[in-house]
């Protein structure tokens, strides 16, 4: 297994139907799924930009159309889906919950939002009665 190499044959055989696969059409040679899905893991697992996508990937632009592409179609959100069930399943998944419910307040100043205070209005009114 390689560095590279973020999902196991087991894992990767959860979600290998669930991609995009060659439609067959004439033109650029179709990006290998299971290369393009490490790329993306990859990608979130280290916290690097596009950019800095190691080579083994492919064109970190290629890399980045298939996650844009599947997110718009909702292809994450189903694989999350199965993922998530066959994990529970197995009882790998602990549903507790935990809720906070810290305040962190922050001075009037720390907005970027203005307050009427009355002082400009005020000194408006009382310039009038002034003369």
């Amino acid at each position: 297994m390689s560095r590279f190499q973020m999902l196991s044959d087991a894992q990767w055989s959860l979600i290998e139907e669930m991609l995009p696969r060659p439609t067959g059409r004439r033109g650029r040679p179709f990006a290998d799924a299971r290369v393009m899905v490490e790329g993306i893991v990859y990608r979130y697992r280290t916290g690097i930009a596009w950019r800095d996508l190691p080579e083994v990937f492919g064109p970190w632009q290629t890399v980045w159309t298939w996650h844009h592409r599947m997110a718009a179609e909702g292809t994450w959100d189903r694989v999350l889906a199965r993922i998530t069930a066959a994990a529970d399943a197995a009882g790998l998944v602990d549903w507790s919950l935990s809720v906070d419910s810290t305040i962190a307040r922050a001075h009037q100043h720390a907005t970027n939002t203005t307050r009427l205070t009355g002082g400009w209005i005020e000194l408006q009114e009382s310039a009038g009665r002034a003369a």
